[in-house]
This record gives C-alpha cells, sequence and structure tokens, in this order.
C-alpha cells in the first residue's frame, strides 16, 4: 500500500488495484495549491468523510473526468448529482453501513464534526453526517480515515470491529481534536501500526505542525509518519 499526502485531509491510497483519493481539497488548498490533474491520475475512486468544501474539493470536476466511483454518504453523493457527477458512479452509504467498492469496502462510521457547504443567500445546505471511512482490503492491512472530528469512546468499538492498522488521524485543533488528545485517542481506543496526522498547517487558525501529536505518540510503539506535503510513505 502506497499512501500520499497532499496536505489538509486529502490522500491517495494505491492498494491492489484501487487508486482512491480521499476528501481531494487539492487547487484552493494553501499546503498543495496545485492542479487536481497529478493526484487524480488514473484514481478509480473518491471518497469522501463529509460535505465541507476543505473536503469536498474538487471532487466534481474529478469524477466527471475520470468516471471514478464516488464513495460517501448519501447527501453528499446527490450534492455532486447535482453538480453534474453522474448517478451511475454513486456509492452511497451511511453511519454504520458498508459498501463493496471493488477490489475493497468502506465502512461508513461515526465522526464527531459536522457537514454543510454554503447556499445562495448565506444559507448552509445541509449534506448529511460526517463520517469515519473505514477501508478493508482483502490482501492488506485495513485503513481508517477519521475525517474531521473530536476524541469519542466509540473509538474503542471501531477498533473492536474493524481492527485498523493504519490511521490517518486529524491533529489541527479548533475544528477537530488537538495533537495531544489525538494521541490519546490512538493509545487508548486503538491498537494502529502505523498513524498519518492530517488536518494541520494548512490555515493559520489551526496548529502548524505535528508537534503535539508526535510528542504524545512518544514510547507507544506506533509508527508516527509525517510525510511533506506530497509526499508518499509505502507499507
Amino acid at each position: 500500500m502506497k499512501i500520499t499526502w497532499y496536505g489538509h485531509s486529502a490522500f491517495r491510497v494505491d492498494a491492489g488495484g484501487a487508486k482512491i483519493l480521499i476528501d481531494p481539497y487539492l487547487t484552493d488548498n494553501p499546503s498543495w495549491g496545485k492542479p487536481w490533474e497529478g493526484p487524480a491520475e488514473g484514481v478509480t475512486h473518491v471518497l469522501l468523510t463529509h460535505g465541507h468544501g476543505d473536503h469536498v474539493g474538487n471532487a466534481a470536476d474529478i469524477l466527471k473526468k475520470t468516471g471514478a466511483m464516488l464513495v460517501a454518504n448519501f447527501e453528499v453523493c446527490m450534492y455532486l448529482v447535482g453538480q453534474g457527477v453522474s448517478d451511475k458512479k454513486i456509492n452511497p452509504g451511511n453511519t454504520g453501513g458498508t459498501v463493496d467498492c471493488g477490489g475493497f469496502t468502506t465502512t461508513f462510521v461515526q465522526a464527531q464534526h459536522s457537514s454543510s457547504m454554503a447556499g445562495d443567500g448565506g444559507s448552509n445546505v445541509y449534506l448529511g453526517n460526517p463520517l469515519g471511512l473505514v477501508l478493508h482490503f482483502p490482501n492488506d492491512k485495513t485503513l481508517y480515515h477519521m475525517g474531521d472530528t473530536d476524541i469519542f469512546s466509540d473509538m474503542a468499538l471501531i477498533n473492536e470491529l474493524h481492527e485498523p492498522k493504519i490511521g490517518l488521524v486529524p491533529i489541527g485543533d479548533r475544528f477537530t481534536m488537538g495533537g495531544a488528545v489525538a494521541a490519546l485517542a490512538c493509545r487508548r481506543f486503538f491498537k494502529f501500526e502505523t498513524v498519518l496526522p492530517c488536518h494541520y498547517g494548512t490555515f493559520g487558525i489551526i496548529d502548524q505542525n505535528a508537534d503535539k501529536f508526535v510528542a504524545g505518540m512518544e514510547g507507544s510503539g506506533v509508527d508516527v509518519k509525517v510525510p511533506k506535503v506530497g509526499g508518499s510513505v509505502d507499507l
């Protein structure tokens, strides 16, 4: 499995025949700020944790260009169909459900956050429940993208049910848990082998580095990977 981080919560996961983009906030992402075509090359799936602009990002353009499968909650899927994405290419679900993505499955799990998009006249468009995503691969390790979330005790059930070995963990504070709390979540509720922090350094109002998280994970035995933006790790 190869995981590439594009800043914020945007990742590409290459595993088996699947080429997956998660939360592809790319062109307008201050950390990346480049065209989306490079990260999206050959993509087979686009997975979205929730309906905020800094997570949906370039999803509509990528999906229309590539014909990739969209995996997200029902409301986000329908919102993007309204943006011109084919309704034949969506694979919707919601909390607790599992969908077959062809080559892997995605289980939608709880996240403590919100989900909406700015509408006309200053209103917000409701876009369903925020989610975490658990990816099960037949011949690779299980990966858990937590989405945007705080710590919550039912993380213990997510670990019991799915036993994820790779965690993609938000640490930036203000809109998600901060680094110290994220480290507590990883240590108390999971038996990760590898974790990658995310959702930091993008904007001035969130934490600018992963130092608090790295410090909190010291002595845990978990391999903490902190790639540069655009950097990859092979697991």
